[in-house]
């Protein structure tokens, strides 16, 4: 007899278009390419084949030693589109989607609780990726009364073709936004997030309502397969970036053959508050050439100055090869909270002045070129 390990043979999975099968096939922390519930060891029956074999040696060759494999996507007609899609449902009359699943990203330790939301379209709302779903809330909007509650704009966290990667659905990256009163110290549930709350709290098959897709800002530049993306997200800031490097490094795309660096930078509080940890760590694995990954952790890290380690930090770290990459037409993305901006900005001014150059002018450039994509909130 003679035994082969799963880490020596790359196995197909298929992916089936049932919603109930396609629910069981995803847990967003722990997404492999390939089934971790599969037996550790495969065994052949090799006697009709055994006196060829003893005198043979025979070599097992490692997914790391053979080219990695990527998922097949469809309908690949998702390529073909000329413009960007945009606003195919407004807010007067939005799309009923349906609810697949909700997994909690974050662990124990976590500040607060973020959750991986997937959501069924049925192909009918298609987006590219680093666009925006809008989501309307159930119930009745307190400020009008009779009228529905305002829409809440989320970044998509998957690619064009979805978590299952047949173009029926869409992922949010989605904070439980809570409220604690100051003085008690005690939450206030009349005060806490209504649509975070809504999308956290949704059951499988619950129905939802969505607008657009809306936005240009963060849409992927596919022109040049071999550019440079530098991408800097806090917290759910990260979504966007997800579904790029997913369909950078996931998904066998015929007509995107991405060659060139993709670099992560991501800040949250702590090792339990990373966000898609697993995916990212197995790219930096199968793609050492092409990914470059750096966390912020303000709690557990110390930054130069031995205060806190936030984005910022990081990126002056590394200012002189971000500087360089930029002069060579490299794409920055920046995404998150709107309050990390002037943190960055202070930081990229001063390793400007430090290089004996204008930052006013450099982003000028920057942003005559199209290379600065900004979108917080």
């Amino acid at each position: 007899m003679f035994h082969l390990t799963l880490s020596q043979v790359a196995v197909t999975v298929p992916v089936s278009s049932d919603l109930s099968l396609r629910r069981s096939a995803f847990k967003a922390p722990n997404l492999n390419f390939w089934d971790k519930s599969w037996s550790p060891v495969l065994t052949l029956d090799l006697k009709a084949n055994s006196s060829r074999l003893r005198s043979q040696n025979v070599v097992c060759m490692s997914v790391q030693q053979a080219s990695v494999p990527k998922v097949s996507v469809s309908p690949l007609d998702l390529e073909d589109a000329k413009e960007t899609p945009l606003n195919l449902y407004k807010p007067k009359e939005p799309y009923t989607a349906t609810i697949v699943s909700v997994d909690r990203l974050v662990g124990p330790k976590a500040p607060g609780e973020t959750c991986h939301i997937v959501i069924d379209h049925g192909g009918n709302v298609p987006y590219w990726e680093g666009q925006s779903y809008g989501v309307i809330p159930p119930g009745e909007n307190p400020k009008k009364p009779g009228a529905p509650h305002n829409v809440r704009l989320y970044s998509i966290a998957s690619t064009r073709y979805g978590d299952f990667f047949d173009g029926k659905t869409a992922s949010l990256c989605v904070r439980r936004a809570v409220y604690y009163d100051p003085e008690t110290g005690k939450e206030d549930p009349s005060k806490n997030g209504i649509c975070s709350n809504f999308l956290c709290n949704s059951k499988p098959g619950d129905k939802i309502k969505i607008t657009g897709p809306s936005g240009k800002i963060m849409l992927l530049p596919e022109e040049d397969p071999n550019a440079t993306h530098i991408m800097i997200a806090t917290g759910t800031g990260v979504a966007p970036f997800r579904g790029y490097l997913r369909r950078m490094f996931m998904e066998s795309v015929p007509t995107y053959k991405f060659g060139g660096l993709a670099w992560l930078f991501l800040g949250v509080a702590n090792s339990d508050s990373l966000l898609y940890d697993d995916e990212f760590s197995k790219y930096l694995k199968d793609y050492p050439n092409n990914f470059r990954f750096d966390r912020a952790l303000s709690r557990e890290q110390k930054n130069k100055k031995g205060g806190k380690m936030y984005v910022q930090d990081k990126i002056e770290e590394y200012s002189d090869e971000i500087f360089k990459l930029l002069d060579n037409g490299a794409h920055i993305y920046f995404c998150g909270l709107r309050g990390m901006m002037p943190g960055i900005q202070d930081t990229l001014k001063r390793v400007a002045e430090q290089r004996g150059e204008s930052w006013e002018e450099k982003l000028s450039q920057l942003k005559k070129n199209k290379q600065w994509h900004v979108e917080v909130y």
